[in-house]
């Protein structure tokens, strides 16, 4: 009983952050095609940034707005994880923008279990212009020597999640995967992986649809940047493929 207590209060917070929420949660690469959920009472900042390289201006160089993401796990339990968000983009009209995701991790609900959540992003605070309200489902699991693989499916605002046209494109897939190279230790014997393969992609001719390949370095276990090409679906929406860096910190602040 205790467990869907628990359950009925994390998915009415959920639903509240529902109705202000567009951020970055927890991702892979491009999409949020990944089970991982911040730690209880680790804040996660996030620096993205996604430019052309060597474009000129009149042949389609640009770059999208700075992301300057925070998320923070805010549920103390091991079978049900919790993280909310808010990210700013700038330059940008409408630049405030939230997140929420909810799940259990690999293991929990049986011995070989998957990781399953459910989360909502991209929920903006112009009407109609940046609430995307992407609800998403993931699964996710290890797999011996590839790394882990995510799946899941997406439904969104068919008003603002729409093709070059104006037509309605708002549901699709997300695939993902990393595999993490060359084990390490911090001072206190955590260990991590120095490099991170990661690969995700989103179906669907809109905003989100399109994805990439590149390479974490982790620096330490809570310090990393990630670079690497992206492609997308629809060219007249996000205009030619990008370079991403994204620099990510977690800082523990506050404990069980």
């Amino acid at each position: 009983m205790k467990t869907f207590r628990v359950l009925g209060v994390s998915m009415v917070l959920l639903v509240l952050f529902a109705g202000i929420a567009y951020a970055t949660p927890s991702t892979t690469y491009w999409t949020p095609a990944t089970t991982d959920i911040q730690p209880f009472g680790v804040l996660h900042l996030g620096v993205d940034n996604y430019f052309t390289v060597f474009r000129k201006a009149d042949n389609g160089g640009g770059s999208f707005p700075t992301d300057l993401g925070l998320t923070i796990g805010v549920l103390p339990f091991e079978k049900i994880q919790m993280e909310i968000g808010v990210d700013l983009l700038e330059a940008s009209d409408y630049p405030l923008y939230f997140n929420a995701k909810l799940g259990t991790p690999e293991n929990s609900i049986f011995n070989g279990s998957p990781a399953i959540n459910v989360g909502i992003f991209n929920v903006g605070t112009k009407t109609d212009v940046t609430n995307q309200n992407i609800v998403h489902f993931m699964a996710g699991k290890t797999i011996p020597v590839i790394g882990r693989l995510f799946a899941g499916y997406y439904i969104g605002n068919k008003n603002v999640l729409v093709d070059k046209n104006g037509d309605k494109e708002n549901t699709g897939f997300m695939v993902g995967l990393d595999h993490g190279f060359i084990p390490a230790k911090d001072k206190s014997g955590n260990e991590y992986n120095k490099l991170v393969l990661a690969a995700d992609y989103a179906s669907g001719k809109n905003a989100i649809g399109g994805g990439g390949v590149g390479l974490y370095y982790f620096f330490t276990k809570d310090i990393s940047l990630l670079t690497g090409p992206v492609w997308f679906n629809e060219e007249a929406i996000n205009g030619k493929w990008k370079w991403t860096i994204q620099l990510d910190i977690n800082l523990p602040v506050f404990s069980k």
